[in-house]
């Protein structure tokens, strides 16, 4: 069983003490490999080390739309800088958070805005955070027709997941899909697996039985059981597909 991990923070300082032990204990779960997402000048070195140290591990680039603030500018023109002088497998993660704090509002959208052209630039995809605003970030989607991606941690409708599916985005699954009481596995099962990419968000949102606890990497095959045990497919069938997706979707 082949599985990607389309989304992890692994390279946080949770993770300081046990980062080689549990990267090596993902890939004997069959995780080969590891998807960072960016989050803000502060982490973007620790990020980039972790990528050199661990050849399963690929960056993107890109401003988390929580770490928008006054200084915005700032972080923008390092990431351009960063997107100038090498290369990357995603522009993420990248979008709107609307749950904690609306007070950079129009500074997250201008930040949407600005890295989706740069997504376009330079031919990449992006990684969409969109809490608290799946429909304002379609709605952002939706004014570029020739761009791709994935709504990362999707949590959202039915109705909302045939309308990511029709810009031709993913949906990237994790361990909420898990949760007894969220209803994301009545919309798994009702959309298939054509644009399911799996992911952890670790070290966050971690799968039962280990919900409320540090997620891991390690922890994806709960995540790939759970969608099969919805779909009516193996988790062999689920692994190869999501698998698949994933590679095509980051060019791999």
């Amino acid at each position: 069983m082949h599985l990607i991990d389309s989304h992890a923070h692994i390279y946080v300082p949770e993770f300081d003490s046990e980062r080689k032990a549990l990267i090596e204990k993902a890939t004997a779960q069959g995780v080969e490999q590891i998807l960072m997402p960016a989050i803000d000048a502060t982490t973007h070195q620790l990020m980039l080390q972790v990528e050199e140290d661990y050849p399963s591990c690929k960056a993107m680039m890109g401003l988390h739309p929580c770490s928008v603030n006054a200084e915005y500018k700032t972080e923008l023109a390092i990431i351009k800088d960063w997107l100038e002088r090498r290369s990357f497998i995603a522009i993420g993660e990248i979008g709107l958070d609307f749950y904690w704090d609306k007070t950079f509002t129009q500074q997250q959208y201008d930040c949407f805005h600005q890295q989706i052209e740069w997504a376009l630039q330079y031919q990449l995809p992006i990684v969409i955070h969109s809490r608290d605003a799946v429909d304002e970030a379609i709605a952002v989607v939706k004014q570029y027709p020739t761009l791709r991606g994935v709504f990362h941690c999707f949590s959202g409708t039915i109705a909302q997941a045939e309308q990511i599916m029709a810009l031709n985005f993913m949906l990237g699954i994790g361990g909420v899909v898990t949760f007894k009481n969220a209803g994301l596995d009545k919309v798994v099962q009702h959309i298939g697996l054509d644009a399911l990419i799996l992911e952890t968000d670790a070290p966050y949102l971690a799968p039962v039985p280990y919900r409320g606890k540090r997620n891991q990497v390690d922890y994806l095959p709960l995540v790939a059981d759970k969608i099969a045990s919805v779909t009516g497919k193996t988790i062999e069938e689920v692994a190869k597909i999501t698998t698949q997706n994933t590679i095509n979707l980051f060019n791999l």
